[in-house]
């Protein structure tokens, strides 16, 4: 019996729901009265329509918000209000917290981040409000204010919470959440945010003049390379299961010495040259796995062992118990090569326990 896969449903960015306001507010304040709907352009000249969560007027302004779907993507933004108000003419505004884009003002409100650290898209001091969102608001909004002067204030009443949950502190963005896309669309498990998160993390450490770069698979491998390395915070770059991604991207930042910190599973991929450690993506076959290490020395019943494991973990364990560190070795030298083949330039490899605790490097 063929089980049917369900197919996982896309969502929209907290750029487009900022469009979305922003366009709802500016046809509250022009026309008089509240939307229930509002429609807007997107980059690729489609456009949709959304529901309007809340909107009110008043002499002179007005404000609407959209709640976020972003689909079955696992994003902590998520179901949250994004807001904005439109006042007519360009209000007094802190100039550092906003950005004149022809006849439109655009200002950071409560929950949006300020940059505060060079190497992102945005210059330091302007509100999160990343490029392309900052065109969709611009496009959205003038087909209501063609020509008339407007101020939009994008806010996030919880968005400081949000980013708490978020990388934005590493990459300089202080007090909110930034307002991203590129396509107005969030696909599932976006691949998309993954790696323009790790280019952001790689840019913000290069402007900081740094030489070393550390690439983790997750926050525990992290944390093991931290108990290590005497490195500023800009130094840390979550890579996810992004490897060789991330180690071209590092290279293209011509940065001296990068350092590769992983869990054993996942350094077992490295050393089998394995592009992309996802399990979706770059499944460690208990076989190829056992032929590795049966190259580097593993034999008789140790290897039997391995040979029948069901995960790398296990191959471990069985590793662990028969004392046979020099494979574990082996296999970070394996690792480093490759990620030195791809780089063309030093690589260090850390292995990290579940408890942070780093078992071996080289």
């Amino acid at each position: 019996m063929t089980m049917a896969v369900k197919r996982l449903r896309s969502g929209f960015t907290t750029g487009t729901c900022a469009a979305a306001a922003a366009k709802a507010a500016a046809f509250a304040l022009m026309q008089g009265v509240c939307p229930e709907n509002i429609e807007i352009p997107f980059p690729d000249g489609s456009r949709k329509s959304f529901a309007v969560h809340r909107c009110t007027r008043s002499d002179g302004s007005a404000t609407a918000s959209i709640i976020k779907d972003a689909g079955d993507d696992p994003d902590v933004t998520n179901g949250a209000e994004i807001e904005a108000t439109v006042y007519a003419d360009h209000q007094p505004a802190d100039p550092v917290r906003s950005v004149l884009l022809g006849n439109i003002l655009l200002c950071g409100g409560k929950g949006i981040g300020t940059v505060t650290k060079p190497g992102l898209a945005i210059a330091v001091g302007q509100p999160a409000i990343n490029p392309v969102p900052r065109q969709m608001i611009v496009a959205a909004v003038k087909e209501i204010a063609v020509d008339q002067k407007i101020t939009v204030t994008i806010s996030v009443p919880n968005g400081a919470e949000l980013a708490e949950k978020t990388l934005n502190k590493r990459l300089g963005i202080l007090d909110g959440i930034s307002i991203l896309g590129t396509t107005g669309i969030v696909r599932p498990i976006s691949a998309d945010a993954w790696t323009a998160t790790i280019k952001a993390s790689l840019d913000v450490a290069r402007e900081a003049g740094l030489l070393d770069v550390v690439l983790s698979t997750g926050r525990t491998s992290e944390k093991g390379a931290q108990q290590l390395l005497d490195l500023p915070e800009e130094a840390y770059a979550m890579m996810g299961d992004y490897l060789e991604f991330s180690l071209k991207e590092a290279a293209i930042r011509n940065f001296k010495t990068i350092h590769l910190s992983g869990m054993w599973a996942k350094i077992m991929k490295a050393a089998l040259r394995v592009p992309q450690t996802h399990v979706r993506n770059g499944a460690l076959e208990v076989a190829e796995g056992a032929q590795l290490l049966a190259q580097l020395g593993a034999e008789g019943d140790l290897l039997q062992k391995i040979e029948t494991s069901n995960t790398a973990r296990e191959m471990y364990s069985h590793i662990e118990a028969a004392g046979q560190n020099q494979l574990v070795t082996a296999v970070c030298l394996k690792a480093r090569q490759y990620c030195q083949d791809v780089t063309g330039t030093e690589v260090k490899v850390y292995l990290v326990n579940h408890k942070a605790e780093i078992i071996t490097h080289v």
